[in-house]
């Protein structure tokens, strides 16, 4: 078996960063080196960071999952110069992950010991040369911060895989959802993804830096939305691999059906675990169709970050983003710095993602086009398999 891929999450759970953190925790090619906590889905207070929304559910997963001795720090309340955005409580809700009431109370609090970008630095650099990877499924914040204070990480790491910004012009036949009859490209504004314009100077900083362009990975919503939680998928997350998994399935859809009109209807999984997880997408599921008008079932926007770390390696989940020719696509990435949230919400391109194709053989962002679905849900079921068999050796969650 090869070398696993030693990595950091950055993350702002987050109804998706629960099965981010899921596949990075449990992956057998990955390691976790750690967890740092972002501003964004809900809020982060500096004043009681140990408890702020976004680095509790961060806990409270881990605790879920059977992983509590996975180091979580707290980050970034703010972007860098920018004023607060109020979080996207008709997407996440006020917790930033409502939907169940299953979330138990963390066994092991935030560390406080040290600040999260030092956390961080600290652990890539004992890694060796070309191997670590930062994803980040939030505000860019707190890595642009890291490479401002550790400019010398950035040639010391293998790359940067975000979960973030939009490309638009049918870059994929993904459904992009419409609001008030608008056909959109980003989720928060007409043409910005949330994680870029909440801070889209940080975002800029690490497109631009000269050091990481070659070997950042930016997955947008237009790879996203392709990997939607359909009510087959919901169905095998809650019951598992089973010979009666269509009536499973069956009995899932019929579920979803009722939470996406009003009615509670309650219905337990193979575990606890299981339940929870499905409850949260659920919830996810009803928002998304409410707001957005998608109704085949949720995007999981985050782990797909952490499933493309594993490019390359004998654990690869496939991405596609080669030419007709046989190259790879890459790209120079600028992002929309100009006006406020403000305007960006009446119109502005405030956070845009600006993607400009490079000359074949040249370096730059990867942006992939699509991936191996089928495969990727598969793997998550894995992860999913393994914690279950954690928390019933150790009688936890």
């Amino acid at each position: 078996m090869g070398r696993r891929v030693p990595i950091w999450l950055d993350c702002d759970p987050g109804h998706d960063d629960a099965f981010a953190i899921l596949l990075a925790a449990y992956h057998p090619g990955i390691q976790l080196l750690g967890i740092s906590t972002i501003f964004g889905n809900a809020p982060l207070d500096a004043a009681v960071a140990i408890n702020s929304k976004t680095t509790w559910n961060a806990t409270s997963i881990l605790t879920a999952i059977g992983k509590p001795n996975i180091p979580v720090y707290a980050g970034a309340p703010n972007a860098l110069i920018r004023p607060p955005l109020v979080p996207p409580t008709d997407i996440h809700g006020e917790t930033g992950i409502d939907g169940t009431d299953l979330l138990p109370r963390p066994l092991t609090p935030a560390n406080t010991s040290v600040s999260a970008v030092d956390a961080i630095a600290a652990a890539i650099i004992r890694t060796e040369p070309n191997t670590a990877w930062i994803v980040a499924t939030g505000a860019l914040t707190n890595v642009a911060s890291l490479f401002r204070a550790h400019p010398e990480l950035a040639s010391h790491m293998k790359g940067v895989s975000l979960m973030g910004g939009a490309i638009g012009g049918k870059f994929t036949g993904a459904i992009m959802g419409k609001v008030g009859n608008v056909e959109r490209m980003g989720n928060w504004t007409q043409f910005a993804e949330f994680n870029i314009l909440v801070d889209p100077e940080a975002a800029d900083e690490i497109f631009q830096n000269p050091v990481l362009k070659g070997k950042t990975t930016m997955i947008p919503l237009d790879v996203t939305h392709l990997v939607l939680a359909t009510q087959e998928v919901q169905g095998m997350l809650l019951f598992g691999r089973s010979s009666d998994g269509a009536a499973a399935w069956a009995g899932a859809s019929q579920w979803t059906r009722a939470e996406s009109e009003g009615e509670k209807r309650e219905i337990k999984g193979k575990t606890k675990l299981r339940t929870m997880l499905v409850e949260l997408l659920t919830f996810f599921a009803k928002t998304y169709t409410d707001v957005f008008g998608i109704t085949e079932g949720p995007p999981l926007h985050d782990p797909l970050a952490v499933a493309a770390v594993l490019t390359g390696t004998e654990w690869e989940i496939p991405f596609f983003d080669s030419t007709s020719s046989g190259g790879k696509e890459r790209y120079d990435v600028h992002v929309n710095t100009v006006g406020t949230h403000e305007e960006a919400r009446a119109g502005a391109e405030t956070g845009r993602t600006v993607p400009t194709l490079m000359p074949e053989g040249q370096e730059g962002t990867r942006i992939p086009r699509g991936l191996d679905i089928e495969m990727f849900w598969q793997v998550i079921e894995d992860c999913l398999e393994r914690a279950d068999e954690v928390n019933s050796k150790n009688g936890g969650f």
